[in-house]
């Protein structure tokens, strides 16, 4: 096992999973995730902070809500209209529905219900509003290489773990 601690520009490789306050598993990562800790890459709810000094192998469990995970839940993104005026394609639970704003921004909604000769697509992400249970396994830490920077962290390209 790795002595290396989590610090600033370490590499690091973990999986977790996401529930919900009852335990009911609602997202998992069984393969890694990595990233360089202090990069580019945004880990939600403050995950950077509970991992740092932690080694390979420790687990770290935190409890986040809505406004440390996904944010809350955004009544307008959600629209709900005839399911006459709503292509075939669409007329699914979670058909995948691409949006585009006045600014030109590209948004993915989802079809999240449909009843009454109605659809409802909503651009929250799906987590969005809840408070959750995160559990963070460490599988590496190491001095992150050039190689690392470019695979993992890209300048000016932020990723979320979601």
């Amino acid at each position: 096992m790795s002595e290396e601690i989590i610090k600033h520009g370490k590499f690091v490789s973990l999986t977790y999973s996401i529930s919900d306050p009852e335990g009911n598993l609602l997202e998992q990562s069984d393969l890694p995730v990595s990233y360089i800790h202090g990069g580019e890459t945004e880990l939600i709810g403050g995950m950077d902070h509970a991992v740092a000094g932690k080694r390979q192998g420790d687990e770290v469990t935190l409890t986040l809500s809505p406004e440390e995970g996904f944010g809350d839940h955004d009544p307008a993104l959600t629209f709900t209209d005839g399911i006459d005026n709503v292509p075939l394609q669409f007329r699914q639970l979670g058909a995948e529905v691409q949006m585009q704003n006045e600014d030109g921004e590209m948004k993915s909604f989802f079809v999240t219900k449909i009843g009454d000769g109605k659809l409802t697509v909503d651009g929250n992400h799906p987590l969005a509003g809840k408070t959750l249970k995160v559990k963070v396994r460490i599988l590496e830490v190491r001095d992150a290489t050039k190689e690392d920077a470019m695979q993992v962290d890209m300048p000016g390209q932020p990723h979320t773990l979601n």
